[in-house]
């Protein structure tokens, strides 16, 4: 069925009626983060280990001086040579944000169930400078429901997204953030997966805005098309 196409006049009270949408969108959006910053915290227990490339670190010393931390999980398992295309398409935004976030006290890091030598180098490949630490051989990955055991078949049923669900890869995406409001005090305030990371990717935000949207009706799945960014011409 064709576009409509109407006169400037006619495009603008369409425009206008719109925006009333979007501002009500946006009040919604507050409110929700608003419901969200007043969740209950968990308190870890646990004291897990990480290998960065200044040594062997805690994850309080993750946090460095800030009182927050974004923990992404990213999908990149111990036999992987790449990390997974979807991860790497949202982390080609990353980078610079860490500058940003650290002046209202939040320090970000990227983890992955990796050797740390796979992470440098894909890292390298990929031009990436922000934080990327590997949690392999601690409990983190496991305790967070972003890295199930390798036995477990594809599309085998795990914990994922807070329910029971069959998963195809032994590693998952997700967001998790911490508070440390005191020294000797970590919390488990929030994380998030699956279509929760989406607003987190600047390049979906923008196709939303074009006619055809993310253009993604009849594909296998949704990121289907999705490549690493120097596999596209390949």
């Amino acid at each position: 069925m064709p576009h409509p196409i109407v006169s400037r006049e006619d495009w603008l009270v369409a425009r206008k009626a719109h925006l009333e949408d979007e501002k009500a969108f946006t009040r919604a959006r507050d409110a929700l983060s608003a419901r969200r910053r007043a969740l209950p915290w968990v308190r870890i227990e646990k004291e897990y280990r990480f290998r960065t490339g200044d040594g062997e670190k805690s994850l309080s010393d993750l946090f460095g001086d800030k009182s927050q931390l974004i923990v992404i999980h990213f999908m990149m398992g111990p036999d992987w040579d790449e990390g997974c295309p979807s991860c790497s398409f949202w982390a080609d935004t990353y980078n610079g944000l860490d500058t940003h976030l650290a002046q209202r006290d939040a320090a970000f890091v990227v983890v992955a169930n990796c050797g740390l030598e796979k992470i440098g180098s894909y890292r390298a490949r990929m031009g990436w400078s922000f934080d990327w630490v590997s949690s392999l051989g601690s409990d983190f990955n496991p305790d967070f429901n972003v890295s199930f055991s390798p036995d477990h078949p594809q599309g085998g049923s795990v914990e994922y997204n807070y329910a029971a669900k069959g998963f195809p890869a032994t590693e998952a995406p997700g967001i998790s953030v911490f508070h440390k409001p005191q020294q000797d005090l970590i919390v488990h305030t929030y994380s998030t997966y699956a279509r929760g990371l989406d607003m987190m990717n600047g390049a979906y935000q923008l196709m939303d805005l074009l006619p055809k949207g993310r253009d993604e009706d009849g594909l296998d799945f949704p990121m289907a098309w999705v490549r690493r960014r120097d596999q596209y011409d390949a």
